[in-house]
C-alpha cells in the first residue's frame, strides 16, 4: 500500500529492506504450499489398504516434515539475499542468465511442483477411497450391522474426498496463473518493451500474486461448505472454547469420524 498507493518507495531505497522483504515473501509463500502438498501425501498413506504405508501417516512424521520443510526453503531462498539488488531505482534480482534461472526456479518450485504433487496424490487418494468403498459394500450386504457401519464409514470418506477435491480445484485455479506469468517473464526478460506493455505486464503480475493470497483465505470457506463433519467440529469448538458451554454428546461412530477429521 505504501509503494503503490502512496508512492513511498522504501523498497527501492533501502537495500537490506529490499532483500529481507523479498526473502520473507518467498519463504512464507512457499512453505504453506508444500504443507498442503505434504498433507495430500499424508492422506494418500492414511487411506491406503497397505498397513506398512499407513504407518507413514503419523503425527511424529508430520512434525518432522513440517520442520524440515521450513528449514529447507529458508536455506534455498538465501539466494534472494545474495542476488537481489537495487538497480535503476528498482529492487529486483539480477538480470541475464541468473534472472532467467531464478524466474524458472520460482515458477517450478513455488508453482508447478506443489500443484503437480497435490494433483497426483489427490487422484491416488481418491482411488484408495474408491477401493475401500468397494471392499466395504459387499461385506455390508450380508451383515446388516456391518452394513450400517460401512455406510457411515463411506459417508465419512466421501466427505474427506470432497474436501480434498475442492481444495485441489481451488489451489490449481488460483495458483496456476502466477508460474505461467513467471515463465513468460523469464523468456521476455531481455525483450525491448513499450511503456504500455510493461505497465500491462506489471498489472497482470500483481493480479496473479493477489490470486495466490486469495487462495490461502479460501481454505476455511472451502472446508465449511464441503463437509458437514467439519461444520460440526467447528461449531463444537465455538461452543466449548468460546461460549464455555458443555460439548454436545455424539455417538461412538460420529466421535470416531470427528477424530479422523481432526487428524486430517
Amino acid at each position: 500500500m505504501l509503494h503503490y498507493g502512496y508512492g513511498v518507495h522504501t523498497l527501492n531505497t533501502n537495500l537490506w529492506y529490499c532483500k529481507i522483504r523479498f526473502y520473507l515473501s518467498y519463504v512464507f509463500l512457499t512453505i504453506p504450499r508444500y504443507n498442503i502438498a505434504m498433507a495430500s501425501i499424508d492422506r494418500y498413506f492414511a487411506s491406503s489398504r497397505n498397513a506398512l504405508r499407513r504407518q507413514w501417516s503419523s503425527p511424529k512424521i508430520a512434525i518432522r516434515l513440517i520442520i524440515g520443510n521450513v528449514i529447507f526453503w529458508c536455506v534455498m531462498y538465501i539466494q534472494v539475499i545474495i542476488f537481489y539488488n537495487i538497480s535503476t531505482g528498482s529492487c529486483w534480482y539480477q538480470s541475464g542468465a541468473y534472472g532467467m534461472f531464478f524466474s524458472i526456479f520460482i515458477a517450478i518450485g513455488s508453482g508447478i511442483l506443489p500443484i503437480l504433487l497435490l494433483f497426483i496424490f489427490g487422484l491416488l487418494t481418491a482411488n484408495n477411497v474408491h477401493k475401500t468403498r468397494q471392499r466395504i459394500e459387499p461385506i455390508g450386504a450380508t451383515h446388516s450391522g456391518r452394513h450400517i457401519q460401512g455406510s457411515r464409514t463411506s459417508k465419512k470418506d466421501a466427505q474427506l474426498h470432497k474436501m480434498l477435491a475442492n481444495q485441489i480445484l481451488v489451489f490449481i485455479i488460483f495458483n496456476m496463473p502466477n508460474p505461467c506469468y513467471l515463465i513468460y517473464k523469464a523468456f521476455t526478460l531481455n525483450t525491448s518493451k513499450s511503456v504500455l506493455r510493461s505497465t500491462t505486464e506489471e498489472f497482470a503480475g500483481n493480479m496473479t500474486y493477489s490470486l495466490t493470497d486469495l487462495e490461502f483465505s479460501l481454505t476455511f470457506i472451502n472446508f465449511i461448505i464441503s463437509s458437514d463433519m467439519f461444520r460440526k467440529e467447528f461449531l463444537q469448538l465455538i461452543r466449548v472454547n468460546i461460549l464455555r458451554q458443555h460439548p454436545i454428546r455424539v455417538s461412538t461412530v460420529e466421535r470416531d469420524n470427528n477424530k479422523d477429521s481432526q487428524v486430517k
